[in-house]
């Protein structure tokens, strides 16, 4: 019975070890891993949130800042875009509307709008200011939308819309658009 008890433990403790090695990967030879503040899987797009990051840099402080949030807005702003587009075209397609290139059209226009209007509710995740050895300032950003926020604009925009309104279904929308997000939280 002892013995029993003593292979279970060497074994228990050969099982700790081997998966203790296998959580430090080594960089290949000649590589060296760069860590990125203000990014990873905790500022990826999941299904409540869309969500970029960016990089700015600058020998002025407050550009550096700048640049770094126009380029994340810009990444967001497209990911919108792509996302919304993709909702749309499934939206139309499975409501059959008659009037169908009308109807993606008239969405193409009010996401434009809404994707402007969306962006004043933006929320800064994560702000990182360097200087680099050579002077220059370096901001990391991360920002984030909220996806519900984004849905309850394009209702509030849609069902004032009076040609859309007759083909509209709020409920068909939303679900349509926590489809396409519930994707990209999965990636």
């Amino acid at each position: 019975m002892k013995k029993l008890n003593y292979v279970s433990l060497v074994i228990l403790i050969a099982v700790a070890l081997m998966a203790g090695c296998k959580g430090k990967e080594k960089a290949p030879s000649g590589e060296k891993e760069v860590v990125v503040p203000c990014s990873g899987p905790d500022y990826f797009t999941t299904a409540k949130f869309f969500r970029a990051n960016s990089i700015g840099e600058s020998q002025d402080q407050v550009t550096s800042k700048k640049k770094a949030l126009t380029n994340a807005r810009n990444e967001l702003a497209q990911a919108i875009n792509t996302t919304v587009k993709t909702v749309t075209d499934n939206y139309v397609n499975s409501r059959e509307m008659n009037n169908k290139e009308e109807v993606e059209e008239r969405f193409e226009s009010l996401n434009r709008e809404i994707v402007d209007q969306t962006l004043s509710g933006i929320v800064t995740k994560c702000e990182k200011l360097m200087k680099t050895e050579q002077g220059t300032y370096k901001t990391y950003v991360a920002i984030e939308l909220s996806a519900e926020e984004l849905v309850s604009k394009y209702n509030e925009r849609l069902s004032k819309d009076e040609r859309l309104k007759i083909d509209y279904d709020y409920e068909k929308f939303k679900e349509t658009f926590e489809k396409e997000m519930d994707k990209m939280g999965k990636n």
